[in-house]
């Protein structure tokens, strides 16, 4: 091969290659004629420099001038198609992505808050007026907590009202009530104590109308020297009147809890016929609404503290039947089904 013979397959690829590169349509394509004219292995203008060594050692230089001159061109025209290729890729993404900003936004669905979750916040939120403070327990309980350190040993008959179900963690339970919650706080914290203790409990019963195998608690304490059932019913009053109505009727009556001493029913006039009886209150004219009482001294020794110089009380209620009292809701199982029929009536 002589330098004439180079140099004019030098001028055709430059030739060939230009027009190509200006009519790739993208960057794949440039990509291809790069490694196609400019790559290493392969490439023509790698295969033409081949010749170069057939030459005179007089010829060299001038056919290394013309490779790269061809190489030069090679490379700028890509660099600018390159360049101009992804300013089109820009102009087109930026045409398809465009956003009419006048145009009216789409309009968001706005949720709400579950019933419960609604009724646990305004409990909170009345109680914390009283300077008590919101804590959460484990659902998963061990027996000691929430039975033998409540004043409820194996053999006691109270046990049998709660049908409680096990689960295999090293004897561990499903809570049957909120109550285990005053042990852990009264461990946490010294006195004086106010605590308010939602959340969920299970039972193993008959799912109806009024009963949940699944269902929610809010427990109160509260601890301090001094402290007596006068303390208990004004803050029950004013929490049913917060809750139900200023004009509310309430009223205390005798129950029974193992732990608390003495133990009472903390009931309201009917919020169905006002107090003048009807099915709804088992035409008493009343409606239970939570148990309540002063907290049993073992309770509070199993807690750690003195009950010579303390005593304290604790209230439990049904958040379900906070809410259906609240709502006019008269079956608990609809808190469970997720009808949205019923939930976007609390937006």
């Amino acid at each position: 091969m002589d330098l004439a013979t180079l140099t004019s397959q030098l001028r055709a690829l430059g030739e060939e290659a230009l027009p190509k590169i200006a009519a790739a349509p993208d960057l794949a394509a440039l990509a291809e004629l790069d490694v196609a004219y400019l790559g290493r292995k392969g490439g023509a203008l790698s295969g033409l420099m081949r010749g170069i060594g057939q030459l005179p050692a007089d010829d060299r230089p001038r056919v290394g001038v013309a490779v790269n001159e061809v190489r030069e061109a090679v490379e700028g025209a890509l660099a600018s198609a390159r360049q101009r290729t992804a300013q089109a890729a820009l102009a087109a993404r930026l045409a398809a992505e465009a956003v009419d900003v006048t145009t009216p936004g789409r309009p968001i669905a706005r949720g709400s808050l579950h019933p419960i979750s609604e009724t646990i916040s305004r409990i909170a939120e009345i109680f914390g007026q009283f300077g008590f403070v919101t804590y959460e327990g484990p659902e998963v309980e061990s027996d000691a907590t929430n039975f033998q350190m409540l004043n409820i040993p194996p053999d006691h008959p109270a046990r049998d009202l709660w049908d409680t179900m096990y689960v295999d963690i090293d004897g561990g339970l499903l809570r049957t009530h909120t109550s285990p919650g005053q042990i852990r706080v009264m461990h946490a914290e010294r006195p004086p104590i106010r605590a308010l203790l939602p959340g969920r409990c299970f039972r193993y019963e008959a799912v109806d109308a009024s009963h949940a195998s699944e269902f929610f608690q809010v427990e109160g304490l509260m601890v301090d020297e001094g402290t007596n059932l006068a303390d208990l019913r004004g803050l029950l009053d004013e929490f049913a009147h917060a809750m139900f109505g200023a004009g509310r009727a309430t009223r205390f009556r005798p129950g029974y809890y193992p732990f608390t001493e003495p133990s009472v029913a903390f009931d309201v006039g009917c919020l169905v016929c006002g107090g003048m009886g009807c099915p709804a209150c088992g035409r008493t004219g009343w409606m239970t609404i939570l148990g309540a009482g002063m907290v049993h001294p073992v309770v509070l020794q199993h807690g750690g503290i003195d009950p010579e110089r303390y005593q304290g009380f604790a209230f439990g209620m049904g958040v379900e039947r906070i809410a259906m009292l609240r709502h006019g809701i008269g079956d608990v199982r609809i808190f469970l089904d997720n009808d949205l029929r019923l939930l976007e009536q609390f937006r």
